[in-house]
């Protein structure tokens, strides 16, 4: 704490003994009239001088009052400390950061063939790309088509085939999948058949899903767009589809065949 003394002042000396310190800051340098240091305010009938002193407020050594210019070299060393380190710390880096490594595509003098991007090995599979279950990822079973689908079908996954299919089909098989969409209604000649035929209805599945997948007569395939269990839930609502437009009131469960028979007729 920088305190205030002032030789024309004793009254202002005996506090400072007591205890009260008056606050200056460090680079004031010189003598000059200050506040006073009772009512805290310039007073030019009282001028006194200002010594810059640190001030221990410890009661052992309240009256021991230490000249600023004791401790100006210390203060001026860590200055330097802390402005070399300043500008040394970000020249420190990693040498990890420098290693020799080759940019995508770049030329190679260690190659015969001056390329640094080697060809991959003969039938390697990147990693999560294997596919080995030919029931989910080409809808077959020991090379036929399969009957049955990959996983349990539920609630979610028809919801799931719906949204799919109300992005990626409805264009051409329309919402209910007579194969009437708005691409065939407006000039598509080569509209697709309607899911409702009896060859569709029953075709198995795996029939869906591999036409989705590689495309069949005009229709493009759609592996690119939609992930195979995407397909899926596809061919499930699908079929779903072909219930709804099928069902007899027989396939009703009872309960909610008595709910229809109450309906007015």
């Amino acid at each position: 704490m920088v305190a205030m003394t002032s030789d024309r002042t004793p009254e202002a000396c005996r506090k400072i003994s007591q205890g009260y310190a008056f606050f200056a800051y460090p680079w004031d340098l010189g003598p000059r009239e200050g506040p006073h240091p009772e009512k805290g305010a310039r007073n030019p009938g009282h001028p006194f001088r200002v010594r810059r002193l640190f001030y221990a407020s410890t009661p052992a050594v309240r009256k021991k009052h230490v000249p600023l210019t004791n401790i100006r070299a210390p203060l001026r060393g860590a200055m330097r400390f802390l402005i070399a380190a300043f500008l040394l710390v970000p020249a420190c880096r990693q040498q990890m950061a420098d290693q020799p490594r080759y940019e995508p595509l770049e030329e190679s003098a260690f190659f015969a063939d001056h390329r640094s991007a080697r060809p991959l090995p003969i039938g390697v599979v990147a990693r999560g790309f294997l596919d080995e279950d030919e029931h989910l990822y080409a809808g077959r079973v020991n090379g036929q088509l399969a009957t049955t689908f990959p996983f349990e079908i539920t609630a979610d996954v028809l919801a799931r085939g719906r949204e799919r299919y109300n992005i990626f089909c409805t264009p051409c098989h329309d919402h209910v999948g007579t194969g009437n969409g708005m691409a065939v209604r407006r000039g598509f000649r080569r509209g697709p058949p309607s899911f409702h035929t009896d060859r569709l209805r029953e075709a198995p599945p795996g029939h869906f899903y591999d036409v989705i997948t590689n495309g069949f007569g005009a229709m493009n395939d759609y592996a690119a767009q939609i992930k195979p269990r995407d397909r899926w839930a596809i061919v499930a609502y699908i079929r779903a589809l072909q219930f709804s437009q099928n069902a007899s009131i027989q396939d009703l469960p009872p309960q909610d065949r008595q709910e229809l028979e109450k309906l007015p007729r």
